[in-house]
């Protein structure tokens, strides 16, 4: 389970899983699992797991899942969500198929409780905000793909320096307002030109400030692994993998 803030990279760490081991991707949609017919919802789920279970080894991605599993004691649709849910958390406790599931979730404490216990996901990383050394490493991963020949041009220590609270999708958001500027100028971007972009950009940070930190002192309380201590979450992701092997 990979929980934190919007545009700090989640769902692009699934995706990073299934290339580094070199498995299919499968992205499940959860609100496709439900249907307007009785026991429809319930017949998606299992051939959904069949299809899964088939396609072993696999990396199945589950993007949002709290958007698909919170409320659901409030949902009126006669325990329909209920029973997907038991489904699905009943196959994940017993699978011996080597499905690895990967789970992305913006507000962790709206799911229920029996779907984070050990045996359903060994763990759970918070993914944070970038420190100034990941926005400076963030900065040159997108510039050497929009300007490869002109990296040096470029002062990534001043530009993570001045984007505090930036998210790596702020980050790229910046590079493109900033190539509008020097288009619109006739000329290449300059790093004044990202500086004057972020300044025009108000980071999620800043805006959901309340929400960030109560989840910030939610994985500070040790109820989550930090996923920017690079070690544990490369090593965890390595033994998972040596599972699915044998």
């Amino acid at each position: 389970m990979l929980v934190g803030i919007q545009g700090t990279g989640k769902s692009l760490t699934a995706k990073a899983i299934a290339h580094h081991w070199q498995l299919p991707l499968l992205r499940l949609d959860v609100g496709r699992l439900f249907g307007g017919l009785v026991g429809e919802s319930e017949s998606r789920t299992r051939q959904m797991v069949q299809l899964a279970e088939a396609l072993a080894p696999c990396v199945l991605w589950i993007d949002e899942i709290d958007k698909a599993f919170s409320g659901m004691d409030s949902r009126g649709d006669a325990g329909t969500s209920s029973r997907v849910f038991g489904t699905f958390i009943t196959w994940m406790a017993e699978k011996s198929s080597p499905v690895f599931v990967v789970a992305t979730a913006n507000n962790i404490q709206a799911l229920p409780p029996e779907l984070l216990r050990k045996g359903r996901f060994d763990e759970i990383f918070f993914v944070g905000l970038p420190t100034q050394s990941e926005r400076s490493a963030i900065f040159q991963v997108h510039l050497n793909k929009l300007r490869p020949q002109n990296l040096k041009a470029y002062d990534f220590d001043r530009l993570a320096y001045e984007t505090p609270d930036f998210s790596g999708a702020e980050i790229e958001q910046t590079l493109i307002e900033a190539m509008h500027i020097g288009f619109s100028q006739d000329r290449d971007f300059t790093t004044d030109d990202i500086l004057e972009a972020a300044s025009q950009l108000v980071p999620l940070a800043r805006t959901a400030q309340e929400q960030i930190q109560q989840l910030q002192a939610w994985a500070a309380s040790g109820k989550a692994r930090m996923a920017s201590r690079h070690t544990q979450l490369s090593s965890r992701i390595e033994q998972q993998r040596s599972q699915l092997e044998e």
